[in-house]
């Protein structure tokens, strides 16, 4: 299988199906690059690196920062996700859509989020570890979100009833939030 980059519906967003060379032994595979990922439209810069663990039906997100915005580049290293991007980027064709990637530790898919989106995942397996790298530093006083079930974003969840934090569940509507507070499309 050969390493593969395809666009998204919304811009900035790519799809990595990365090389995987298995035998008896298990597997071989190149997670990022800079200069294959940076041809191919994902910044070769990341700051931090996120490890999440969580159950099935286990939502978080949607999150976003209002300042200092991350790109992430998301994937599985065990277990099943729906990784969700929305774009709320204030003049961006995309503004107020959605897309949904399946990411597993099966495929190694992975998804490039571009900063200005919020993002968030579901867990479809029993358990998942996701790992994701970021552009920029978290920063607790930006930290940002969009609420999960917001009706003008109708996100297709495979879950009516998921598991989420405390500060998800009350997170604001797409409509509620404040057009200055909005990213930029660029």
């Amino acid at each position: 299988m050969a390493l593969t980059f395809t666009p998204g519906k919304i811009p900035g967003v790519v799809v990595v199906d990365p090389a995987v060379y298995p035998d008896e032994r298990g597997f071989f595979t190149e997670t990022f690059h800079a200069e294959k990922y940076a041809a191919n439209g994902i910044p070769a810069h990341f700051v931090q690196d996120n490890y999440s663990h969580s159950n099935r039906h286990v939502l978080r997100g949607l999150h976003y920062q209002r300042n200092n915005p991350q790109g992430k580049l998301v994937y599985v290293i065990h277990g099943e996700i729906m990784d969700v991007i929305v774009d709320m980027r204030k003049g961006s064709p995309m503004f107020g859509k959605w897309e949904a990637v399946l990411l597993d530790s099966e495929s190694h898919r992975q998804v490039y989020v571009p900063e200005g989106c919020a993002h968030g995942f579901v867990v479809l397996s029993d358990e998942a570890d996701v790992m994701y790298k970021c552009t920029n530093l978290y920063s607790p006083k930006d930290d940002q979100g969009l609420l999960w079930s917001d009706p003008d974003l109708a996100i297709d969840w495979p879950t009516q009833t998921p598991s989420l934090s405390p500060k998800d569940a009350v997170l604001p509507l797409l409509k509620d939030t404040p057009e200055d507070t909005l990213p930029v499309f660029t």
